[in-house]
This record gives C-alpha cells, structure tokens and sequence, in this order.
C-alpha cells in the first residue's frame, strides 16, 4: 500500500529529530477549519495548561493554542508551563503544582485542564497521582505521553529526567500503581504504531482512561496535527 506524501515526510521528520526525542518547533500557520467544532457544544471557560516534552519549550504549543482559539478559548486562558528538561521530573513537578495555582488565582478558575506531550506526561501524571492535584484538574489529555516509559530514553541516561523515563524506574512505578487516573479528572490520551519515539508505543495508554489510537502519527508530527489537536481540544470543551 503507498504512503501518502504526508505520512512519508513525517516519518522522515521524526528520524531527524531523534536525539532531541520528545520536543520540536511547530511550524507556524493558521489551523485547518475541520479542527473546529461549532461554537454551540464547547465549554471553553476553563483555563488550558500546556506541558511540553523532553527539550521542549513554549514554542511546541504555537499551532494548538490556534487550535484552542479556533474553538472559542480566549487566548488569555491558554497558559504553557515550561520546565528543565535535565533535572528532576518530581521537582519539574512540583513546579507544575505551584504554576496551576497561579493560573487559578489569575483567572479565578476552580480547575484547570492539562494538555502534554511526550515526558510532560510523567511530569503531569507525577502532579495529578504523587501530589494531589487531581482536584485541581478537570481535564488531562496526554498526547503521545511516555505514561509508561519509553525505552528510547536509553539515549540520554546520563540526565536523572531520562532515567526516570526508562520503563521500570521507581518514578514510573509510582505513577502506574494501583489507580492510574485518580480523582474526578477526565483523562484521554492519543497514542500511534508510527510514533517512532515512544516505545512501545502503548506505553501511552492510562487504564480508565479514554485511549485514542491514531491511524499513523509521528511523535513530532502530533503537534502540528490540527485534526488530533481539534479533538483534543472537543474532550477539553466536553
């Protein structure tokens, strides 16, 4: 069966981004009209906090805040955490406890919903399970999240935030056991066989989670795919 040009140029992608692992620039651009749901179903009131990857940074969430706009979020409730990559993922953490109550506290917003990418979602899932912030979360959307530990983390063990990302550390172990979606959250993740990154690639899944198996996407690829990122953005709304 041929490969679209699309798929194709996004597998290339994801090879030549290898060591960075988890994070890239997305490129810049108005979001596909079919990315938006009308205006009429969305709950768009509570404040989105985007968690990039492994060497990620604000610039990876250009085309999903578009995106979160396109389906009626002000962009003054689109907020993005940014944290060291090279550190530690508990104090990465931590970091995301005290930035959520500061987007509380500036919005006046009860909760909160989280949208990660890649190691963000060892750095969300420590937040929402090790330190209680379940309550403060309506919402997790973990895309292409390395829930479970990628074994490409292999390529940077020299970092305590890769360690920690390897399947089997202690991290993981106290992220994955017993309840793995606690609280009264709601929690979907997108995971693909042609992510090339996380490995397995249903590392990504969360039990009692809604696990969203996408057809073929790289691990960079996600976060220019307005189609995935408009229905992320619906779960949010819903």
């Amino acid at each position: 069966m041929r490969r679209s040009p699309r798929r194709l140029l996004g597998l290339l992608a994801s090879a030549a981004v290898a060591f960075s692992l988890f994070s890239a620039a997305p490129t810049a651009g108005a979001a596909e009209t079919a990315a938006a749901a009308p205006a009429s179903t969305l709950s768009t009131s509570t404040p989105v906090v985007f968690v990039h990857g492994y060497t990620g940074n604000a610039s990876n969430w250009v085309t999903a805040k578009s995106v979160f706009q396109l389906n009626g979020w002000s962009s003054s409730k689109l907020f993005t955490y940014d944290y060291n990559s090279y550190g530690n993922n508990i104090n990465n953490a931590q970091g995301l406890a005290t930035f959520v109550n500061n987007v509380k506290s500036q919005t006046g917003a009860s909760k909160v919903a989280i949208v990660n990418h890649s190691m963000g979602g060892l750095v969300s899932q420590y937040y929402l399970k090790v330190l209680g912030g379940s309550s403060s979360v309506s919402h997790l959307a973990s895309i292409a999240g390395a829930n479970h530990g990628t074994t490409y983390a292999s390529a940077c063990l020299i970092y305590t935030t890769c360690q920690q990302m390897y399947p089997g550390s202690s991290f993981i172990g106290q992220i994955t056991s017993g309840d793995e979606t606690p609280g009264d959250t709601k929690y979907a993740t997108w995971y693909s066989a042609c992510d090339g990154i996380i490995l397995p690639y249903t590392s990504t899944k969360l039990s009692g989670a809604t696990n969203n198996n996408v057809a073929c996407q790289t691990h960079i690829g996600y976060l220019t795919d307005t189609i995935t990122l408009g229905q992320i953005a619906r779960f949010v709304a819903s």
